[in-house]
This record gives structure tokens, sequence and C-alpha cells, in this order.
């Protein structure tokens, strides 16, 4: 691995003719896409289908989900504005699973960066902030082919494209920054104390079901629901990719902002918290 983050380093070192600030943040961005790149090569080295796998992947979790609940099931949404067909339950529940996956799946990995990274800690001369973000934007681009195949099969079913996909990078930024935030707090608090990954399992499993995800949110209690979606990020941000995707139109701009404030105080919390704790990492692996 360390061959390979030196390899990473001469390749993202070829910026020239910059000023300093911005030759340094040019050289963090191509090492950071660099080790994003290599990272999903590695997931899948030696396979025949090779990054194929992560389209195959949210593919078939998309057909199962439609097929379950849309034709077996026949799930009815009690919400207006969606699509009239019978594959309408299977297409909102995955639209609402797309953030989540990326968000797990990131925030795990990322809280196993560092530590899984110790010689490349102690021993390179290495920009330490970016490790946690590695898995975090590798989650983020596997999650990436389920949409297109989301938004593949919504237009083939309904023969419909809503213009308001151009406003999905919005709730991005909010979805990353959320992660990231989460992902440096977990990384850093877990070189001391390796039971945080397990810890989280069992957080974001108990989050899973306090978020309207394979639920419609208008179930939840009304003196309840306002606080599920302004205290939870996570239900804002799959309202905005349902309404985004299948809806055509955003009716949870208030909530999206008070997730994007949260995410942005999560993620300068959790960069504070590992930047304060990083000198030590060395020590402890």
């Amino acid at each position: 691995m360390v061959r390979s983050i030196k390899g990473a380093f001469r390749k993202a070192g070829k910026v020239h003719n910059l000023p300093a600030f911005e030759r340094e943040w040019g050289f963090k961005l191509n090492l950071l896409s660099s080790l994003v790149r290599r990272d999903l090569e590695a997931r899948y080295k030696g396979s025949v289908l090779g990054n194929l796998w992560p389209l195959l992947n949210q593919l078939s979790q998309l057909l199962i989900y439609t097929y379950v609940f849309s034709i077996i099931l026949k799930v009815k949404l009690p919400e207006q504005g969606l699509p009239e067909n019978s594959l309408t339950f299977g297409l909102w529940l995955f639209a609402g699973l797309v953030p989540w996956i990326a968000f797990t799946s990131g925030t795990i990995q990322a809280a196993n960066s560092v530590v899984a990274q110790a010689n490349l800690v102690k021993k390179v001369v290495f920009p330490l902030a970016l490790l946690p973000l590695v898995p975090v934007l590798s989650a983020f681009v596997e999650s990436s082919f389920g949409l297109m195949a989301l938004i593949a099969l919504l237009a083939i079913s309904s023969d419909t494209l809503h213009a308001t996909l151009c406003l999905l990078p919005l709730v991005w930024v909010t979805q990353l920054l959320l992660t990231a935030g989460l992902g440096y707090l977990v990384a850093g608090f877990t070189v001391f104390l390796r039971d945080i990954p397990q810890t989280l399992t069992v957080i974001l499993n108990l989050w899973f079901y306090l978020t309207p995800i394979c639920y419609p949110a208008n179930v939840i209690p009304e003196q309840w629901r306002g606080w599920v979606f302004w205290l939870n990020p996570l239900a804002a941000i799959a309202e905005i990719y349902r309404d985004a995707i299948l809806v055509g139109e955003i009716q949870h701009w208030g909530e999206w902002g008070v997730a994007f404030a949260i995410a942005l105080a999560v993620f300068a919390v959790g960069f504070w918290s590992y930047k304060k704790l990083r000198h030590a990492f060395a020590d402890v692996l």
C-alpha cells in the first residue's frame, strides 16, 4: 500500500507554474483523486467484471426492491406527485436508500482509515487529512452507479425526467459534508478507542429506523414529524433525493437548509477534532 501511495504522490506532484498556495491544493486534490481511484480499483482487482461490479450491485438492489415491493407485495404510497405505475414504491424506496448506503458505507470505512494505514502514518510524510476522505468519496462514487440506474429505470418506466435533477449537486454537498465530518470524527477517535467501529454500526442501525427511508414520512405522528426532519439531516437528504428524482418539485427546502447547517457544523467539529488528535496518531499506532 505504501508503494501505491508513493506512486500516487509522484503522479499528484505534477502541478507546475502555479502560486504556492494553489500548487499545494492542486497537489492534494490530485493525490486525493489518485487515492480514490486506486481504492476503487483495489476493491475489485482480479475480478473478471472489474469496475462493473458497483453498477451491478446497485442495479441488483434496485431490481429486487422494485420487484418485491411493487410487483409482489403491490405496496402503494399515499403521497401525491409520484409517477403512477407499478414500480413507484420500489423506485421511491431505492431513491432514499442511495444516499443512506453512501453515508453508512463511507462513515464505517472511514472509522478504520487511519488504523488500517499505520505504516503510512508513521513512515511517510503524508497529508493525513486525506485518509478519511478516501473511503467517503469511494462510497459516494459507488452510489452514483445506483443513482444512474435509478434515473434510467425511472425514464424507462414513466418516460419522464425532471429538470430538478440538476439540483442534486446541492444535496450532494450536504451529504458529503455530513459524511466527511462524521468520518473525521470516528477516524480520529478509533485510533485511541478501537470499539468505535462496532459502536458506530449499532448506532447506524438504530438511525436507519429513525429515518423515513423504508416508510413514508407521513406515517410519523404529526407532533414528532417536524422534529425528525429538523434534527435528522439524513431524513431531509433522502426526501430531497425523492423530490428531485421522482416528484419533480423540491418540497423540503427548509429541511434541506437545516440539514446543510447541521452538516456544516458536523464537518467543522469532526475536522477540528481530527486535527487536534492526529499529532498523537504515530505514537499510539
